[in-house]
């Protein structure tokens, strides 16, 4: 049983879906051996190109390993030239699951990561990992809470960092409220003048009849 089989399982038995998602973005993870069978099978089509494809698809499957924690993911990969890349949940911006025959028939699945960065391509892909479709939704649920400040708050509270009472949550929402009320009594200023001006018009036009 490898480590992905063995954390799969762990996430199945959790007792609530939110400690299911923590377990699913918590620590390194490394993708399953399914995925260099997949590499090496989309390296033989690829006729005289797999000289050059098979290992380097080999060494990437060997290196490649994500992180997940409470700010973002990483990925790395590479022996010679390490290359790595680093998302906030706060800077994602869509996610796509996609799949293609041969990675559906070997139980796979493609996480896109897209950001505001302006590429027409994914800023990730992540690959390899048997329970993508809980790693696509716990992601967006991520990717919500960086958004909203109740959330945000509620899941700091939720990992190893100190409880957050609801009243500072609360507290988050006053400056927005405040700014709400105070730009409602502009508008009400500004219909209460219109209506002003409308009526001494009127009552000019009777006045001059």
């Amino acid at each position: 049983m490898d480590g992905n089989t063995a954390l799969a399982e762990r996430v199945s038995a959790a007792a609530t879906p939110r400690e299911q998602g923590r377990q699913v973005l918590s620590g390194v993870r490394r993708p399953a051996p399914a995925l260099v069978r997949y590499y090496m099978l989309i390296s033989v089509l690829t006729g005289p190109a797999l000289i050059v494809l098979v290992p380097y698809r080999y060494f990437r499957y060997r290196t490649l390993r994500y992180q997940f924690d409470d700010e973002g993911v990483t990925m790395r990969w590479g022996i010679l030239f390490r290359r790595e890349i680093s998302l906030t949940y706060a800077r994602i911006q869509d996610i796509h699951l996609v799949s293609n025959v041969v990675e559906r028939w070997m139980g796979l699945g493609r996480v896109q990561i897209q950001t505001a960065s302006g590429q027409s391509g994914a800023e990730m892909t992540i690959e390899g990992l048997p329970d993508f479709e809980a790693v696509r939704d716990e992601l967006y649920r991520r990717m919500r809470g960086a958004r909203d400040p109740r959330t945000r708050l509620a899941l700091s509270a939720a990992g190893a960092g100190p409880a957050i009472s609801t009243a500072a949550a609360d507290s988050l929402q006053v400056p927005a409220s405040r700014e709400l009320a105070e730009a409602t009594e502009a508008l009400r200023g500004a219909v209460a003048e219109l209506r002003a001006i409308r009526k001494s018009l009127a009552e000019g036009r009777d006045a001059s009849a």
